[in-house]
């Protein structure tokens, strides 16, 4: 197979959907690997590593997508792609639908077998591909949250953990699943008092018998998650249907009866938001105020740390791409469904 990497062309991308280590890998299974120039380059990979492995190089997006048949990348497709897909092409790649419907009728209109990252399950039901990312941008989101709370950044001046005789700050993180566990993570590490709604009793338990009550952990009817937004200095929004839009947790009156200098960070700004009044931003411009709070909707937050975010996202990806056996890349959606 005629396997394509391409150079991400959305703004603030850093990543690349596979390393050196991961070309080197398709090549020992016998397929051909078509690496774009400068492709790793914000990732830490320089085009000499990617050739050094066995792939061939390609000047631009057109001489690599007419050389390949599995497009392997990390974002979706932006509108200067669109008219590169044909129905020759197989996509592999995060699509995240839900938000775009431009995109949805131009890889209808391609023709293309598009298989989206996000959406990929397992034989236990998880996201293999989704998780490492999830795990990144849980981590980061709380990096991000303490950031502008700081008060040069226009937050409200508090420290996470607080210090002995000063109360830490009040995080509140909507969804208990990878996202929510790993800023749970993190948030407890800085010493913040956390509270984690999820209406998975499961979830709920296993993060309880996790942390042991330093986390609370508490079923998410409305009524609650507006009493504790009221009174939060970080809201976290991690809610994630897969392959569907976001629901709206938190409305722009709630928002309005926050504290001025609030954060709120959407993770699930790739799939619509889980805030009413989230928009996406850049890493160039990752924030907006609202009402008085600060809002962090960075669509990519993992490309923040592009080359972790290359390394873990190539481990998960090999075990996905088809092995030497397959003839044909359309017989890629079975062996995924496995």
């Amino acid at each position: 197979m005629r396997v394509g990497i391409p150079k991400e062309i959305k703004t603030g991308e850093n990543r690349v959907a596979l390393t050196p280590a991961g070309v080197a890998e398709l090549r020992a299974a016998g397929h051909e690997v078509y690496v774009m120039h400068g492709a790793g380059v914000a990732a830490g990979f320089s085009d000499a590593q990617y050739q050094h492995a066995g792939a061939h190089h390609c000047d631009s997006l057109v001489d690599l997508y007419a050389a390949a048949e599995l497009i392997v990348k990390v974002k979706e497709p932006q509108l200067q792609e669109y008219g590169l897909l044909t129905a020759h092409h197989c996509l592999f790649t995060y699509l995240h639908l839900a938000a775009s419907r431009s995109l949805t009728d131009a890889l209808l209109a391609s023709g293309a077998t598009c298989i989206a990252y996000e959406t990929l399950t397992d034989t236990q039901g998880r996201l293999p591909l989704l998780a490492p990312m999830s795990e990144i941008a849980g981590r980061m989101a709380v990096q991000a949250g303490a950031h502008h709370l700081e008060a040069a950044q226009g937050g409200k001046g508090v420290l996470l953990g607080g210090i002995p005789g000063v109360a830490p700050a009040n995080v509140l993180i909507l969804g208990g699943g990878v996202v929510g566990a790993n800023a749970a993570a993190m948030a407890v590490g800085l010493g913040a008092q956390v509270r984690v709604m999820d209406k998975s009793i499961a979830r709920l338990r296993h993060l309880d018998d996790l942390w042991r009550g330093r986390v609370i952990c508490e079923y998410a009817v409305q009524e609650r998650v507006n009493e504790y937004a009221r009174s939060a200095d970080l809201i976290i929004g991690s809610v994630l249907n897969a392959g569907a839009s976001a629901p709206k947790l938190i409305d722009c009156a709630l928002i309005r009866t926050m504290e001025p200098g609030s954060v709120l960070v959407d993770v699930a700004i790739d799939q619509g938001g889980c805030f009413e009044t989230s928009r996406a931003t850049t890493h160039q411009q990752p924030t907006y105020v609202e009402e008085g709070v600060i809002h962090y909707c960075v669509a990519n937050i993992p490309s923040a740390v592009g080359r972790t975010a290359t390394l873990g996202l190539t481990n998960a990806t090999l075990a996905f791409v088809p092995n030497n056996s397959i003839q044909n890349y359309t017989q890629l959606p079975e062996i995924l469904g496995r």
